[in-house]
């Protein structure tokens, strides 16, 4: 394999706050393109890993993706090889978002998540009516690639255009949230995916009862080894309620807590709705993830509220034992999706799934000179196994004037 040592020696390292180190990760190819670029491990122990590269001239729109591969911890890359993310077709635009990848401890095996659906004119809005989630599994440590397959709820009754409970193709659809929606390992082999599904209103309309930009319901999928195969099950949905939420609740993370409980972070929005409080909200599950309890604000382990803008956020579990949650949490209320800084690592309480106020730690926020339109978010988050550092994978979009630019940057957070 030809390799070149991308990141041997990052020549654009910044120390931040607390011992964070920022370097860069991928450089953008140029004025106008945001590049994003995250890693995963692609086998349950050792060094073996892939990043995925995206470049995006527009919001929910992935332009094109490279996967480069390691075998040495991330230290040197393999070339970019392409991977198509647009395609034209007789029906519209045929897209794909790479999203999280896997390496699922019981089989060995890495699984590659993405969402795919053909936009008729393609607007990113129509995804609303067409995503549907895939998935391909490599027994090699992500070098090759079985096939593409599609993830459909177990039955007779389901199929390709009805992949889930009160899921059409073309009415509305199923969908990963961004790259910290990842998936879990649970007891018995099975694999959590979180996930979100658009609502079909009653005269056939996306249901959006809170007036924000989208309207969305959480899910968690549940697949089980058969055969060399995932069987696929639908958890019953998590709804918001207009009188807390605009947008319901989106981008699910999932972690376990010591009892066995499932805990899950969501993301909601006062989106056309400033007056509302904007939190993350809190719901737990005592049955491995079939049920859930009603979202509430989640808080501080003392009880107290924290604001946080509509944004995705990631729980980490770390070798230590001990969890992390990584995302925005602000001084004030936000307005809608902003201001999406400062950017914070914390602690949760693994017996009660409460944020340790005391462990909170500012990873990175505005800096003097910058746009208040900074975007720390879209993110994903990992641990180096070697350093044992958390590794978060984030581009700093609109931190100035230039619209859709910016290189991806890998921030170590030592822990």
């Amino acid at each position: 394999m030809t390799r070149r040592a991308m990141l041997a020696a990052p020549a654009a390292m910044a120390q931040t706050r607390d011992g964070v180190r920022r370097e860069t990760f991928l450089k953008s190819p140029g004025k106008g393109t945001a590049l994003m670029a995250y890693a995963f491990y692609t086998r349950p122990k050792g060094g073996d890993m892939l990043s995925i590269e995206q470049r995006w001239t527009r919001s929910d729109t992935v332009d094109a993706a490279y996967y480069r591969r390691s075998t040495d911890n991330g230290r040197t890359w393999s070339a970019p090889e392409p991977r198509s993310t647009g395609e034209k077709t007789a029906k519209g635009m045929l897209r794909r978002h790479p999203r999280a990848g896997f390496a699922d401890p019981h089989s060995g095996w890495f699984l590659d998540f993405w969402t795919e659906g053909t936009l008729p004119s393609d607007d990113p809005l129509e995804g609303l009516r067409q995503w549907n989630i895939y998935y391909r599994i490599s027994q090699d440590g992500g070098r090759t690639f079985g096939e593409r397959v599609q993830v459909i709820h177990k039955g007779a009754e389901y199929g390709p255009t009805h992949a889930m409970p009160g899921v059409w193709t073309g009415k509305n659809c199923i969908m990963t949230g961004d790259n910290t929606c990842i998936p879990a390992a649970a007891p018995g082999g099975r694999i959590l995916l979180p996930a979100q599904v658009s609502v079909v209103a009653p005269d056939g309309s996306l249901y959006n009862p809170g007036g924000g930009y989208t309207w969305t319901e959480s899910v968690l999928l549940t697949g089980t080894w058969r055969g060399g195969r995932l069987e696929w099950e639908m958890s019953e949905r998590i709804a918001g309620t207009t009188e807390v939420t605009t947008r319901g609740m989106v981008e699910p993370t999932i972690a376990f807590l010591e009892d066995g409980r499932l805990m899950m972070v969501l993301r909601g929005s006062n989106d056309k709705k400033p007056e509302l409080p904007s939190y993350k909200w809190l719901c737990l599950s005592n049955d491995q993830g079939r049920t859930w309890s009603k979202p509430e604000p989640w808080t501080y382990e003392d009880g107290g509220r924290f604001f946080s803008p509509s944004a995705c956020s990631q729980l980490l579990k770390h070798s230590s034992g001990r969890l992390f949650w990584l995302g925005n949490i602000t001084p004030d209320n936000p307005k809608g999706n902003r201001p999406r800084y400062p950017f914070v690592i914390g602690e949760v309480d693994r017996k009660t799934g409460r944020l340790r106020r005391g462990s909170i730690r500012t990873v990175d926020t505005l800096r003097p000179g910058e746009s208040e339109l900074l975007t720390l978010s879209n993110f994903h988050a990992r641990e180096d196994r070697v350093t044992r550092e958390v590794c978060v994978h984030m581009t700093r979009l609109f931190a100035l004037p230039g619209g859709w630019e910016g290189d991806a940057s890998l921030y170590r957070i030592p822990v």
